[in-house]
C-alpha cells in the first residue's frame, strides 16, 4: 500500500511540474520577435529587469504578424487607420496621435496600416 502511494505521489508531483511549466506560454511570438513579411517593425530603445520599450513604425501597407503582448502601456507618437484582428474579430480603427492604450494582461492580435501615412508607437511592457 505504501509503495502505490509512493508511485501516485510521483505521478501528480510530475503532473504538476508539467502543468505548470505550461503557464502562460504561447506558441506565438512577442511584439520584438513578430514582424511583417519577415521584416521587423519593432526595435528595442530600453530594456532593464523591470521594463522593455520597443518603439514600433509601419509605413502604409504594413503590419504586425499575430503577435502576444505582456501587461503593457502604448503610447502613439504619429497614428494612423488599422485593421486590427484579436480575440474579438476584426474591426477597423484610426488611431490618434497622442492615443494611449494599456492592457493588463496578456493578450494578441494582428495588426495592418490601412491608411495613408506611417504610424509609430512606444509600447512599454512589465517583466
Amino acid at each position: 500500500m505504501k509503495t502505490k502511494k509512493i508511485t501516485v505521489l510521483k505521478h501528480l508531483l510530475i503532473l504538476a511540474l508539467v502543468l505548470s511549466s505550461c503557464k502562460n506560454k504561447t506558441p506565438l511570438p512577442d511584439p520584438l520577435e513578430a514582424g511583417w513579411k519577415g521584416e521587423a517593425v519593432c526595435e528595442v530603445l530600453e530594456d532593464d529587469k523591470e521594463l522593455r520599450v520597443l518603439k514600433c513604425t509601419f509605413e502604409p501597407g504594413v503590419g504586425h504578424e499575430k503577435h502576444y503582448h505582456n501587461p503593457h502601456v502604448g503610447y502613439t507618437i504619429a497614428g494612423g487607420k488599422f485593421r486590427i484582428t484579436d480575440v474579438t474579430g476584426t474591426r477597423e480603427v484610426n488611431v490618434p496621435t497622442g492615443y494611449i492604450f494599456s492592457k493588463d494582461s496578456i493578450t494578441s492580435h494582428e495588426v495592418l496600416n490601412i491608411g495613408e501615412t506611417t504610424s509609430v508607437y512606444l509600447i512599454m511592457e512589465y517583466k
